[in-house]
């Protein structure tokens, strides 16, 4: 197939829902990801489950280093309890929708969260309508984080969703 980008499926195997949760954080900034409880789902997913089981390798497996992903800035924080955001020594009161949107990019900076995921983590729902109730909440949240001062800011990602991202 030339001429033709075809995106690579990684596929993560978790046992846990705690592990599975950890590996969506850490892929979802790739094209394509599949995150299973075992090597059979991976199989059965790829239509490969009649295969005998994988020998081990001769060699030695190379170890892959993992990136770090990026991390808030340490001084700013979202206290859930009392639903504020916190830079350094300065607080400033959230609503609720945006101490939601604001924990989902703090709790995975750098990351695109698309528009779909984003409401669904925080409206609950896959209904997107205009996203007009979206901009508004991230466009408050941005204005809130100015007024402290705070080294970072929620940049979009042009039809596609935001990510917080330092200033």
């Amino acid at each position: 197939m030339h001429g033709v980008s075809v995106a690579p499926l990684v596929i993560g195997i978790a046992s846990s829902p705690a592990e599975r949760r950890q590996l969506a954080r850490l892929l979802g900034g790739s094209d394509a990801f599949l995150i299973v409880s075992n090597v059979e789902q991976a199989r059965e997913f790829l239509g490969v489950g009649d295969l005998p089981p994988v020998a081990p390798p001769a060699t030695p497996p190379v170890r892959v280093e993992v990136a770090q992903r990026p991390q808030p800035p340490p001084d700013l924080s979202v206290d859930s309890d009392r639903r504020v955001l916190r830079w350094r020594d300065q607080e400033i009161d959230l609503t609720r929708l945006e101490h939601d949107v604001l924990l989902c990019l703090v709790d995975a900076p750098g990351q695109v969260w698309t528009y779909e995921r984003l409401h669904l983590e925080v409206w609950g729902n896959r209904h997107l309508g205009r996203g007009s109730d979206m901009h508004s909440v991230v466009r408050r949240v941005r204005r809130k984080l100015a007024r402290l001062d705070a080294a970072a800011t929620i940049h979009a990602v042009r039809g596609v969703g935001f990510r917080l991202a330092p200033i």
